[in-house]
């Protein structure tokens, strides 16, 4: 089987999410790091793996694929076991929304380029750059803790197991913390977290587990 190769950044929620899908999948893979603050992502090497210049990128089964969802979508279908997604077409649909508005909401806009061109664009200084973080991601996540209360029963967003949401919802709380989001109007997110960070394939996945050495 060809080698499966992850181009990540430690600190990407998106990387963070297809390394958590990996360790739950038990898919061993080679990690190969793209400094974001050095410009990694805008070399020629990089832009033939990702055209958008992103990460992750993800080498497997002979193809290199992008976009986080699309990548953990394609294990669990590659990986059947454990399931990340549930049988029910309606509960399915309802997980997949928590993930979108994370990865498709909340993550965009405070993607660390978006923010730095809009802090430059109007002269402002990192206390800005900090503020809307926390405003966006205060908003979004008060939203999805909303959506989290229809599986109060549940250890995860859906049952006894983590699965696609799981693994979205888990590095947008990291992000949360490390920007001082006050996450005490979420304590079903964060009951979920710690339910979640209890695993081995979290904690493998975890940004401080995937910091390079010299990172």
């Amino acid at each position: 089987m060809t080698d499966v190769i992850l181009y990540d950044y430690w600190r990407s929620s998106a990387s963070f999410r297809v390394r958590i899908a990996l360790h739950l999948k038990g898919i061993a893979f080679t990690s190969v790091a793209v400094d974001l603050l050095a410009g990694g992502q805008r070399t020629g090497t990089h832009l033939a793996r990702n055209p958008q210049g992103l990460v992750p990128a993800l080498a497997i089964d002979g193809m290199m694929m992008t976009q986080s969802l699309a990548i953990l979508e394609y294990l669990d279908a590659r990986t059947p076991e454990p399931s990340l997604m549930p049988d029910d077409p309606a509960e399915a649909a309802r997980l997949r929304a928590i993930a979108h508005s994370i990865a498709m909401e909340i993550h965009p806009i405070c993607n660390p380029s978006v923010v730095t061109h809009h802090v430059a664009a109007f002269d402002g200084d990192a206390d800005d750059k900090a503020a809307w973080m926390r405003h966006f991601i205060d908003k979004g996540l008060r939203a999805v803790e909303a959506l989290a209360g229809q599986s109060l029963r549940d250890n995860f967003l859906h049952g006894n197991a983590p699965g696609l949401a799981d693994c979205v919802l888990v590095p947008q709380l990291y992000n949360a913390r490390r920007w001082g989001v006050d996450l005490a109007a979420m304590p079903r997110l964060v009951d979920i977290d710690a339910a979640c960070m209890a695993l081995p394939a979290f904690q493998a996945a975890a940004p401080d587990t995937a910091r390079p050495a010299d990172g």
